[in-house]
């Protein structure tokens, strides 16, 4: 009985420290407007996932293979990155490790921001910007053309509570969570934080691009 027990505490702390590895592994995000996410992606296009495979991808430090999920993909339009179309998109194999499960078979479409690897490839996680084409609002489509990119200078600050406060002149704050306890609210869909002639930046609802009585405005 003396010689189990401490069979039995062994056996537990390493259920333990592999629950603690698990956890400390957990993919985590901080939230990203979407002009965020657009202006701090190497790539931007609309694609959908042909086929998907898993791939070795080198080697760790202790020499064990790193896996991969290929997905073939069919880009239908590029808002941002190279000259060369998207081939293979490139994710982690399991969520807990940021890994992004596209739907297979070329009938979704979806948005999708991530890292380019060059060569017609690009890598992707769950804290990129990617969400169905369709779940889009209009605003957000036509954003992607040109008004996200004329305020990639501004920086856009999430308010978790009120009160919160702009610091700078070249700041939107991003009030979604603490009106409507949801990241993807009004702001996210239908506004984008524009810099302006004077060097401020402020927020932008239309679909239309700003007008120059817009950009020349001194006051939000």
């Amino acid at each position: 009985m003396s010689a189990t027990l401490p069979s039995l505490l062994a056996s537990l702390a390493v259920l333990l420290l592999g629950r603690m590895d698990r956890l400390a592994d957990a993919c985590s995000c901080s939230p990203v407007h979407p002009q965020q996410a657009f202006c701090n992606a190497d790539v931007v296009i609309r694609a959908k996932a042909v086929s998907e495979k898993e791939v070795d991808s080198g080697n760790d430090i202790y020499g064990n293979p790193i896996k991969r999920i290929q997905y073939e993909i069919k880009q239908i339009k590029m808002f941002k990155g190279p000259e060369q179309d998207i081939e293979f998109i490139y994710t982690a194999p399991s969520s807990a490790v940021c890994g992004v499960t596209l739907d297979v078979g070329g009938k979704k479409e979806y948005l999708i921001a991530g890292k380019s690897e060059g060569n017609g490839r690009m890598h992707i996680t769950l804290c990129d910007f990617i969400i169905p084409w369709d779940s889009l609002s209009a605003t957000q489509k036509k954003s992607l053309n040109q008004r996200y990119q004329m305020g990639c200078e501004c920086k856009i600050s999430r308010c978790p509570s009120i009160p919160c406060y702009v610091s700078a002149q070249d700041e939107c704050l991003w009030t979604d969570w603490v009106t409507e306890k949801n990241i993807n609210g009004r702001q996210a869909k239908h506004y984008a934080c524009i810099k302006r002639s004077d060097g401020s930046c402020a927020w932008y609802r239309g679909v239309a691009p700003p007008k120059q009585e817009f950009l020349d405005i001194e006051d939000p």
